[in-house]
């Protein structure tokens, strides 16, 4: 019989970090002083938790940690052990007080990194989804996963989808309008290759979201930038390239929480923007990327949901909810045509969508476990947003403007003089801090602005972050 090591772990019930990490550092330390070696077992969980007197759920989450860090693997029947390949130190988080920077392009290394607005892994319902996977395994037909799927994605979960835009997001859509796709991302590139021809335009929001303008330009379009102000994007720009008789087929925009300022578009401009495109005739693609995480009384609708609309295509994704590393996106399109066009484009690049992960989730949509857990998720990221404005205040209320958000994952950050940005970064980047510069949202000229992202930060490494920052605007 396997023996565990003799439990050494000292809790700090007043410190700032999780119980559950305490744990999960403990254990790395233990495989880096060679006190447990590579198959050796742990005790379980029920004993660990008996061991050190707290609930048996901390030790479990502790336990998914190092699972998901590659620390340690799960033997079905058999227990967990100390994995026999160890992950890089440059892949693990910080367990001492010395930390382990991972490389950036440039072979520099930071163990902060203000991103787009990514989220905690941390708190994905891990467990949950690979208990879904479990079921999944165990049912008498499951031989039926392994064959080929609908290239739209999985029937059972496209209904699920259709019926949360429909109840929450008021889109009012069938089955037939929706392709399920791998992220966000391969959601734009199958809609602009099925959208543009040669010598189309594509209006786009100015600062913006680079990736969508590179697969706007793969498939051959010419961009035409509109400005951004507090209310979103800017009509007058609008209006500008619709009279210069130009070929514009489509308009990019995110008017939910724009990217990178955060700012909502206003009902006003809403509308105007709606009859503009029935009027002109081109396509309003709506990129809803972080719908899910207000912080008000409600989000506001998509674009998407009004009826007086002619033409749109809507994008979302539940990699925010689920987890990052699970792709899972969506297409929306109003046009039947159009989505068979986007079903046979993906079949030719993609023969199908991830069977298997969207049964799961699906399973995770109907026993409430997703609900649940946005429900946690948003006041989670509340909190960290609120510490993220108590450290903006202290640091940088009279040399920066910013808004606080109403929902998401990142503030916006306005200098109240111009900054040499890219000086900032390498000053940043020495002290092991990473920033997106302005110019990764600018089609020509960089905005003095950056997003700064708290998400996945803990509220040391935001109050590190932040404090360097100020020292530099």
């Amino acid at each position: 019989m396997l023996r565990p090591w003799q439990l050494e772990i000292q809790l700090a019930p007043q410190s700032d970090k999780a119980i559950y990490l305490q744990i999960a550092d403990a254990i790395i330390r233990d495989i880096h002083s060679g006190r447990l070696k590579a198959g050796d077992a742990l005790p379980g969980s029920r004993n660990m938790a008996q061991l050190l007197h707290i609930n048996r759920n901390t030790v479990v989450e502790a336990l998914n940690v190092l699972i998901n860090e590659e620390w340690v693997v799960s033997k079905e029947r058999k227990g967990i052990f100390v994995s026999e390949t160890l992950p890089s130190l440059s892949g693990a988080r910080r367990s001492s007080s010395t930390p382990v920077l991972p490389e950036t392009t440039k072979g520099q290394r930071y163990h902060i990194q203000f991103d787009d607005g990514h989220p905690d892994s941390k708190i994905a319902p891990v467990a949950a989804l690979a208990r879904a996977y479990r079921q999944l395994f165990n049912r008498k037909a499951r031989w039926q996963l392994m064959g080929y799927a609908d290239e739209y994605g999985d029937p059972e979960f496209r209904k699920a989808i259709v019926h949360m835009l429909n109840h929450q997001r008021g889109l009012g859509i069938t089955d037939n309008a929706i392709c399920i796709t791998r992220g966000s991302q391969m959601a734009m590139y199958l809609a602009f290759r099925c959208m543009i021809e040669k010598g189309d335009h594509v209006m786009v929001e100015d600062p913006g979201y680079k990736p969508a303008w590179k697969a706007a330009a793969d498939a051959g379009a010419k961009l035409l930038p509109v400005r951004v102000d507090e209310e979103g994007l800017v009509i007058a720009d609008v209006m500008a390239h619709l009279q210069s008789r130009k070929k514009i087929k489509a308009l990019y925009t995110t008017p939910h929480r724009q990217y990178p300022t955060t700012v909502t578009l206003s009902l006003q401009r809403r509308l105007q923007l709606i009859q503009l495109s029935n009027d002109y005739g081109f396509t309003i693609m709506e990129d809803d990327y972080d719908n899910e995480f207000c912080f008000g009384y409600r989000p506001t609708l998509p674009l998407s949901s009004f009826r007086e609309l002619k033409s749109y295509i809507y994008i979302g994704t539940m990699s925010k909810v689920v987890a990052p590393a699970l792709r899972i996106g969506y297409l929306v399109g109003n046009s039947e045509p159009f989505i068979e066009k986007v079903g046979a484009l993906r079949k030719i690049i993609d023969v199908q969508g991830d069977n298997i992960m969207e049964q799961a989730v699906l399973q995770l949509i109907k026993d409430g476990t997703i609900k649940r857990h946005i429900r946690k998720a948003t006041l989670h990221y509340k909190a960290k947003r609120d510490v993220t404005a108590d450290l903006l205040e202290k640091h940088l209320q009279h040399r920066a403007d910013y808004s606080i958000p109403e929902g998401g994952l990142a503030f916006w950050l306005t200098p109240k003089k111009s900054i040499n940005w890219q000086h900032v970064s390498d000053k940043l980047l020495s002290k092991g801090i990473r920033i997106i510069t302005p110019d990764n949202y600018s089609i020509d000229t960089p905005v003095n602005g950056i997003r700064l992202s708290y998400g996945a930060l803990s509220e040391e490494q935001l109050e590190e972050g932040i404090t360097e920052l100020a020292k530099h605007l």
